[in-house]
């Protein structure tokens, strides 16, 4: 028997699966057919059989039984493909397995009027697939146009029924917790590359399964969704970007800075004139009365011109007030060359760095395991088909499960791609605790060896946060987190202290940076 739903929500109901299934029994029991197997699907639309796993499965049912005798039930004529080429493809399939189908609602009959008919049918099941399609396409772009989201929930989003509205997307825990910070991080430069946003949502369990490398492209896609700003487009269906009915996890002020880093990434231009060398930092201080950011900017005076920090908040006492860039950098130098690790501390890094490590091999471990149980299943699949070909019996049925093969050949070499089997994981250690220690021990010789990019990620190594400057007076040494400060402050704290993780954490929060990077 071969029964078809075409959405999720009736397979899930049950009642048309089932109603189709009572019928087939019923008419198996009149004609004295003995029920072998039940295949079932759950697709909407046309298309070849090997997109409904059913089919294939019931293929592969009667070639695991050559010298049995197989009737296919279907309920109805529309139940078994409403594509004609796809319904024929299909008959053709099991008429070379000496396999006929029959149906309590339709006689399949081989005679040229049976013929004509049963095309007939298939014809009008094609139609009204194809009309369905446009009328809930119609209403989809309507809503659209509307300004509702009329697919699918996205990830970070809860689809939920409104009296007011109908289905709407609403931001989930993992919308608000996760993706939100991750996007406001890569905005703001804190999450430099698309790979340390991934590693973000990974750790956190935003994505799961698979490496943070393997979600790149979905990222990619993610990052330029205004839908995640509260506006919805579809350019598919000509549909332009206009203001939508949910909530955005981000502002649209954040989004545009999103796409700004992604056009210099895009482009190969790394970063813009007003954040070059000759303001390193800006970005990186705010102002210590009103916690907004410092701008750097240029005045010119009658010879040279001349940088300098300005906070331009209009409620602030400071502003308009700035601080030479020069003296700024200065005393920024001078606290670099302060904060180094002391002697003997290093071996605190040591050992919080192994804990970090085991963590993150076990995490590596459990992904390899995944991979190697996907690939596993995979193979079998493989074999399988395989299989099939030598015993198919017709060119067309061999090409579509070479068509298969292939596509699974593909995946194969996905995961083989993904995996970290034969990877010496001690070389990355090794590299990453001494790059982590040469950091403590000499931010100010690291600082001046890299580049604008670097910088700012070596910047968050060193600082829990952005700096508060005070253009008076300069930098509030009292309240600058470091890595450094929080290593020595471990390296002498208490016993009880340590067990209540008071300075373990962010320890630890460091080395995983280093990690990263």
């Amino acid at each position: 028997m071969y029964c078809r739903v075409s959405s999720e929500r009736q397979a899930a109901e049950g009642h048309g699966l089932d109603s189709q299934e009572l019928r087939c029994r019923e008419y198996a029991a009149r004609k004295n057919y003995e029920v072998d197997a039940v295949f079932k699907d759950t697709a909407t639309g046309g298309g070849a059989m090997s997109f409904r796993q059913g089919q294939v499965d019931i293929l592969d049912h009667i070639d695991k039984l050559p010298h049995r005798n197989f009737v296919v039930l279907v309920d109805d004529i529309s139940r078994l493909a409403r594509d004609v080429v796809a319904h024929f493809g299909l008959r053709e399939a099991l008429r070379q397995r000496g396999v006929e189908i029959e149906s309590p609602n339709f006689n399949f009959d081989s005679s040229p009027e049976g013929s004509a008919a049963e095309g007939m049918m298939a014809v009008i099941s094609e139609y009204h697939r194809k009309n369905n399609r446009r009328q809930v396409i119609q209403k989809q772009k309507a809503r659209l146009e509307l300004g509702y989201w009329s697919f699918g929930a996205r990830k970070g989003y809860t689809m939920v029924k409104k009296p007011e509205h109908g289905k709407i997307s609403i931001p989930n825990k993992e919308g608000l917790e996760m993706l939100k910070p991750a996007f406001e991080k890569f905005a703001t430069g804190q999450l430099v590359r698309k790979i340390d946003v991934c590693r973000y949502l990974v750790e956190r369990g935003f994505w799961k399964n698979q490496i943070p490398e393997k979600y790149i492209d979905k990222l990619a896609s993610m990052l330029k969704d205004p839908f995640y700003c509260g506006d919805v487009e579809y350019p598919a269906w000509e549909v332009e970007r206009r203001v939508g009915k949910h909530e955005g996890i981000i502002s649209r002020e954040t989004f545009a800075l999103i796409q700004k880093r992604i056009r210099k990434e895009d482009t190969g231009i790394r970063i813009r004139v007003d954040v070059s060398d000759d303001f390193a930092l800006r970005g990186l201080l705010v102002c210590a009365d009103c916690g907004n950011h410092l701008t750097g900017a240029w005045s010119q005076g009658r010879s040279k011109r001349y940088g300098y920090y300005v906070c331009k908040t209009k409620e602030c006492k400071n502003y308009g007030k700035s601080a030479n860039k020069d003296e700024v950098q200065k005393k920024f130098n001078a606290m670099l060359k302060k904060h180094k690790l002391k002697k003997g501390v290093d071996k605190i890094v040591h050992a919080a760095f192994d804990s970090v490590w085991t963590d993150k091999i076990a995490t590596y471990e459990k992904q390899e395991n995944l991979l190697q149980s996907n690939k596993q299943e995979l193979q079998q699949k493989i074999r399988q088909i395989t299989e099939m070909i030598f015993k198919a019996k017709s060119e067309n049925l061999k090409r579509m499960y070479e068509d298969q093969l292939e596509q699974m050949a593909k995946e194969f070499e996905e995961l083989e791609e993904g995996s970290i089997a034969n990877i010496d994981l001690s070389v990355p250690y090794r590299t990453a605790n001494e790059k982590a220690l040469k950091m403590l021990k000499s931010p100010y010789k690291i600082w001046t060896s890299l580049d604008l990019i670097e910088k700012r990620k070596f910047f968050y190594f060193i600082f829990e946060e952005k700096l508060p400057y005070d253009i008076k007076g300069g930098y509030r040494t009292d309240k600058i987190p470091t890595a450094v400060r929080l290593f020595e402050d471990f390296a002498v704290a208490k016993p009880h202290d340590v067990e209540m993780g008071e300075i373990e954490s962010p320890c630890r929060r460091f080395l995983q940076r280093s990690l990263h990077t």
